[in-house]
């Protein structure tokens, strides 16, 4: 692949990081990226689909090479920040029918920003979604995490992040027979200033978006994988039944990140859903 130069690169190109990459002139597939994580988690994945599109990738304040000098606790104190992000990177690229592939938080970034600005998105893609990771007992809710789950994982991230980041990454990644995979995910989130981190983590994980599933009208296309413990089984069925026009495809996969640990399996479903509409 071949990254494409951005002239006269904006303050917002600058912060976030913005790479181009395959065809210049090819429908837009753009990549948001989970927590704990940057753009570089993409690079499996990019290869399916560099022939065909114009593959555009950033970083979250805070995450990769983004400009941490921009990171403001009360904007990104919600996915609302975020998701403003997102749009001022598609209106300074002047991206329209944009393809949205969001992993895991970035999955109700982009539902969110697929809400602000509808006609800037053709489909989105979520990648292993979750729009509340906290069971809610007043509805049935499953999250697959209780309160003082979550609780006790934010108190660990804040005693030793690094010690936390390698706790986790085996755990979110999955697959134990290949290692190497938890290895990446771990030096990603070592690449993720601290403190931003542990601000972000309380975000992403008491976060609750379930009331926006209702207004989204992008069409959706929802990744499942067969064994996630962050987005479990429940959490699927129950996104499918909210979002209106949405498909739900279960992937052989396991743990949450099936972009890297199966990015085959995961480009043929992606191509498989858009093909529907070409």
């Amino acid at each position: 692949m071949v990254e494409t130069a951005i002239s006269g690169a904006s303050p917002v190109i600058r912060r976030n990081n913005v790479t181009v990459t395959g065809q210049a002139n090819g429908p837009v597939m753009m990549f948001a990226h989970g927590f704990g994580c940057d753009q570089d988690m993409w690079r499996r994945l990019l290869p399916y689909f560099a022939e065909d599109y114009r593959l555009v990738l950033f970083d979250h304040v805070g995450a990769g090479h983004s400009d941490m000098s921009a990171y403001d606790r009360q904007k990104y104190g919600s996915l609302d920040g975020y998701a403003a992000d997102l749009l001022e990177v598609c209106e300074c690229l002047e991206l329209e029918d944009v393809i949205l592939v969001a992993h895991s938080v970035s999955a109700m970034i982009a539902v969110i920003a697929s809400n602000q600005a509808p006609g800037r998105f053709s489909h989105m893609v979520l990648v292993a979604p979750s729009p509340r990771y906290t069971d809610d007992p007043t509805d049935g809710y499953v999250g697959g995490f209780s309160r003082e789950d979550i609780e006790g994982l934010l108190a660990s991230l804040d005693s030793n992040y690094f010690a936390w980041a390698a706790a986790l990454a085996p755990m979110v990644m999955g697959n134990p027979d290949e290692p190497e995979l938890a290895d990446d995910l771990r030096s990603s989130f070592c690449r993720t200033d601290p403190a931003i981190a542990k601000h972000f983590a309380g975000v992403t994980f008491l976060s609750d978006a379930r009331p926006e599933l209702p207004k989204v009208r992008t069409r959706t296309l929802i990744l499942q994988c067969s064994d996630d413990r962050l987005a479990p089984l429940e959490v699927g069925i129950y996104l499918h039944k909210n979002l209106e026009r949405s498909t739900l495809m279960h992937l052989q996969a396991t743990g949450h990140c099936p972009h890297v640990s199966s990015p085959k399996e995961t480009a043929e479903a992606i191509g498989q859903y858009l093909s529907y509409f070409a």
